[in-house]
């Protein structure tokens, strides 16, 4: 079922977002070289907690902490990991839920860390670029497919990196995943046609070689993430926005000045 969510609800998703934003915005000053990944999820963790919200993932289907920190080859879904350092020239995506008085935002941002390939910064300013496309189709009127569609021509037809088909943005709140389901790929004016109040996420990720992914197995931990299946180093930018009679509006804005036309 999909919910139409009140002008009310937005505001208070729009706040959920702002704590959200903040950790991400300690996160561009914190990433460095030498960093374990254990002090994301303990800056993230203790952020969240200390402005009156919760990490939504922590305790979902049994996972154990704030946020997912996937780095270089892996997809999504790699978890915070003791005694993993960032090394000069790592991409690190963070994503992250947040629950503020029982409104859910969800946001995952890539970061370089230190001095990177040109390879990898274009693949970073893609799947960026992508993602603000695929936002500019969440009108009133269009499609899903329109949304699908701004994000695959960009990444594939455009720049012939892959588009990731497995794992793809959804409806959120009143829970963290809702319908409907919203793909980074797809045909313009086919799909589920989007209505005023819906409240999605749009989250491209993008590999620099092939679309497809694959499973890997951290026997450490007991955990099952993604990878390219290539070997590829992979980016992914997300937002949770509102579609409104004003336009698409951005939830987890962190107030970079692109944004400022999907202002609330």
């Amino acid at each position: 079922m999909i919910t139409l969510k009140s002008p009310r609800e937005i505001e208070m998703m729009a706040k959920s977002g702002e704590v959200l934003a903040g950790v991400h915005l300690g996160l561009r000053d914190m990433i460095k070289p030498g960093l374990d990944t254990w002090e994301i999820e303990e800056f993230a963790d203790k952020y969240i907690t200390e402005h009156g919200a919760k990490a939504s993932e922590k305790g979902f289907e049994g996972y154990k902490f704030a946020t997912c920190v996937s780095v270089n080859d892996e997809v999504a879904h790699g978890i915070p990991r003791k005694g993993l350092k960032l090394k000069d020239g790592d991409i690190v995506k963070v994503d992250m839920t947040v629950n503020k008085d029982g409104f859910e935002s969800d946001s995952c941002w890539t970061y370089a860390v230190g001095n990177i390939s040109k390879e990898d910064q274009k693949l970073m300013d893609v799947c960026k670029e992508a993602l603000y496309r695929g936002i500019d189709q969440a009108v009133v009127g269009n499609r899903l497919g329109d949304i699908g569609f701004a994000c695959q021509d960009f990444i594939e037809n455009q720049n012939h990196m892959g588009d990731v088909r497995e794992l793809i943005g959804h409806g959120i709140q009143p829970t963290m995943h809702e319908q409907p389901n919203v793909p980074a790929y797809g045909e313009p004016g086919k799909g589920l046609r989007l209505k005023e109040g819906m409240t999605i996420t749009i989250e491209p990720m993008v590999n620099l070689g092939t679309w497809e992914i694959t499973d890997r197995y951290d026997s450490k931990d007991d955990w099952t993430y993604y990878v390219s299946s290539d070997g590829t180093n992979s980016a992914q930018y997300e937002h949770t926005i509102a579609i409104t009679k004003d336009g698409p509006k951005i939830l987890t804005s962190q107030g970079d000045p692109i944004d400022e036309k999907y202002k609330l």
